[in-house]
């Protein structure tokens, strides 16, 4: 009886674990939309300013410092949440070899 019991507790913090695992992603990748949005609309607001009260040539590097470094630094947010393969995950490998075995069987025909 004793293993019964241990076994439906051992069942429910699996579930509150999950939960709390899941709580903190959600959390981390509305930070993450938060801070693309902020990198958005703050270096649109600069660029914006520089436009309207520049005289002449406005496009050099300390201009575009902002966005670049803020850029790169968002670049690393986005890998920090999402993983180095939010890109080029295994569901993308495959679809790609598909795709290119689908042309050559194509090519065979």
């Amino acid at each position: 009886m004793k293993k019964k019991a241990y076994n439906h507790r051992s069942a429910e913090y699996k579930r509150e674990d999950a939960y709390l695992r899941a709580q903190k992603r959600i959390k981390e990748i509305k930070g993450f939309y938060r801070h693309a949005l902020c990198y958005v609309l703050i270096n649109l607001f600069i660029f914006i300013i520089i436009a309207v009260n520049a005289e002449g040539y406005i496009w050099h590097f300390g201009t575009l410092s902002t966005p670049l470094f803020w850029g790169i630094g968002l670049g690393f947010h986005a890998l920090r949440v999402f993983g180095k393969n939010a890109f080029f995950s295994k569901k993308w490998e495959t679809r790609k070899i598909n795709e290119f075995l689908d042309r050559e069987n194509k090519r065979w025909e």
